[in-house]
């Protein structure tokens, strides 16, 4: 189990400039799968991990738009402890996310980690 410390997720881990963003849906790597589509890149070691979340309007309104971040920001916090090596991840939300619970979003981010091999081989 992580420790509460390697659990935290502070606003530096977040991307946040578009030359972020566009460099990591460019330059790396995509998989669709449930009710998010992840692109990711891998980095060295020295930068760390990173999170960046899109949400469109088609998801719904503010408040479920809102939430839906919430919860792609949650499920990465509690598992990037998992992840082999760093990784620049972007978490695009389909509109399939709308009302699900945090287990049904963690279901799909777990299952789409897998298939791309970035978590650490389970025991």
């Amino acid at each position: 189990m992580a420790t509460a410390t390697s659990c935290r997720f502070p606003r530096s881990m977040r991307l946040k400039r578009r030359r972020e963003f566009d460099q990591a849906r460019q330059a790396g790597r995509r998989l669709a799968r449930g009710c998010l589509i992840a692109n990711w890149l891998e980095c060295p070691a020295a930068v760390g991990m990173r999170l960046g979340v899109i949400v469109g309007s088609k998801v719904g309104k503010a408040v479920v738009r809102s939430r839906t971040r919430r919860l792609l920001r949650e499920v990465f916090r509690l598992h990037q402890s998992d992840f082999k090596h760093p990784v620049t991840l972007i978490l695009v939300a389909r509109h399939s996310i709308a009302g699900k619970t945090l287990a049904q979003v963690e279901h799909d981010f777990l299952a789409a980690m897998r298939v791309t091999g970035l978590l650490k081989a389970e025991s």
